[in-house]
């Protein structure tokens, strides 16, 4: 198994996507990485946007960048919850400090925007924050999956296949 030994982490708060937070956790467990679910508490369990559960593994004060070698922010409403705590803000700073891979679909490239790890960056995101994105100083482009250097973004759903493909690739080469 190619991830052996690699440690993400994976944000959770309510209304996340369901599919664009279990498609990419469970592709990269099946490829040997540990994915920790984080949200603001331990052991809480979080509802997605269409009725799925999930049960945080920690919570965001318990995790540090330097312990993992890759995050993803799932899309849906989360990442407009997300984007309020501090302790995500600072780490994902951490993570793109590092250039450890940051994955990041739909409306998720909020959180990359409040933390302000965008300018010049290329990435995509749901057209319907694309203004967001390149206030943020972002050169956004409508395609399924956008690598620039360790940040890894996409659209939706239909483009979950590639783009946690590709996740695990970079994240593969760390």
């Amino acid at each position: 198994m190619r991830l052996q030994g690699k440690k993400v982490v994976c944000f959770v708060e309510h209304d996340f996507e369901d599919l664009e937070l279990w498609y990419p956790v469970y592709r990269l467990r099946e490829e040997g990485a540990t994915v920790h679910l984080v949200g603001p508490k331990a052991g809480e369990t979080y509802i997605g946007k269409y009725g799925v559960p999930c049960v945080s593994d920690k919570a965001m004060s318990d995790v540090a960048a330097k312990d993992y070698d890759g995050v993803l922010v799932p899309g849906g409403w989360a990442p407009d919850k997300l984007r309020r705590y501090g302790e995500v803000l600072t780490f994902v700073k951490e993570m793109d400090q590092a250039k450890k891979p940051i994955g990041h679909i739909c409306h998720a490239g909020w959180v990359l925007a409040s933390a302000k790890i965008l300018q010049g960056v290329k990435t995509t995101s749901t057209p319907g924050i694309k203004d967001d994105i390149e206030n943020a100083g972002a050169v956004w482009i409508d395609e399924e999956v956008v690598v620039d250097g360790h940040i890894i973004g996409s659209r939706r759903p239909p483009d979950l296949p590639a783009y946690a493909k590709t996740f695990a690739d970079v994240l593969a080469t760390k």
